[in-house]
């Protein structure tokens, strides 16, 4: 497996992006072109692309994904995500001929930049502000998605019960409420994802020195709510019956009820979250000229 991992190269994901992008092109020129086709290479294209990743991650087991070249690579893949999921939402809006070429641009980026890995400490520092600034604002998601939610439920019960509304109290509309229960599950997923993985990376950087334990109760209880938030998207995308009525809001509710379970394990359990990092950050302070 290792051996066919490290034959996957920038050429395999960059082609399949460029062939993506020429059809796209030839779609607006000859005004048809198949889909399946192009959607084939972007997919083969980001399967190599995280493969890659993935690879250069048991293989960098000093300092991850921690150098120019790498960072170029995870903004493109960061990228290519993006664009996957706005078309999914999105499919006529043409978005492959804007952002394949961002992407082809700065894997052609990576190909020019320094491959040395950062030093551990500011490798863990970049990754940190990741991990942190990600975990915050789809925590945030979550919390809107929550209160959306209980709106919901407020105004669905009032309109069923034929309730007048209460003076001084004008709810949003049902669709309204709608819309911003299905964002707010795909936005918290993607950013509580992206600073879960920097939190993986951080670990990895940190071996095994002063890593966090895996058994650690705030990254099970923070591991199985982005299990449950990866399978409320899937379910919310694949059926649509789901991103309507009261589905969506007790999906964002229960959501809520996760996120309440981490931050009371962070907050009140005997965890190490906090502990290595600044064990690692004191030790490297001391070390430090």
């Amino acid at each position: 497996m290792a051996s066919v991992l490290s034959g996957i190269s920038l050429t395999c994901f960059g082609a399949s992006y460029a062939v993506a992008w020429a059809l796209e092109l030839s779609h607006l020129v000859l005004r048809r072109g198949r889909q399946w086709l192009l959607w084939g290479f972007v997919l083969a294209g980001f399967l190599a692309h995280t493969l890659y990743l993935g690879y250069r991650v048991v293989e960098l087991s000093a300092s991850p994904l921690s150098s120019p070249f790498d960072w170029c690579l995870v903004a493109a893949w960061l990228l290519m995500a993006s664009f996957l999921y706005l078309s999914w939402y999105f499919p006529r809006a043409g978005l492959g001929l804007y952002m394949l070429p961002l992407t082809l641009l700065l894997v052609a980026a990576a190909t020019q930049a320094d491959r040395t890995p950062f030093e551990a400490e500011p490798a863990s520092r970049a990754w940190g502000i990741i991990h942190g600034v990600a975990l915050l604002l789809g925590s945030l998601a979550v919390a809107v998605g929550f209160v959306a939610g209980l709106m919901y439920l407020v105004q669905a019960r009032r309109l069923k019960l034929k309730m007048p509304a209460t003076p001084g109290l004008r709810l949003p509309s049902l669709e309204w409420l709608e819309k911003l229960n299905s964002r707010a599950i795909l936005l918290s997923t993607l950013l509580l994802t992206v600073g879960f993985l920097a939190g993986i990376i951080m670990n990895l950087i940190h071996q095994p020195q002063s890593a966090i334990p895996w058994t650690d109760p705030v990254v099970l209880s923070s591991g199985l709510m982005l299990v449950w938030l990866l399978a409320a998207s899937i379910f919310n995308a694949v059926y649509r019956p789901a991103r309507r009525g009261r589905k969506v809001a007790y999906l964002t509710v229960v959501s809520f009820v996760f996120l309440a379970v981490a931050v009371g394990l962070f907050l009140l359990s005997n965890n190490q979250h906090g502990a290595a990092r600044a064990v690692a950050w004191s030790a490297a302070a001391r070390s430090a000229p």
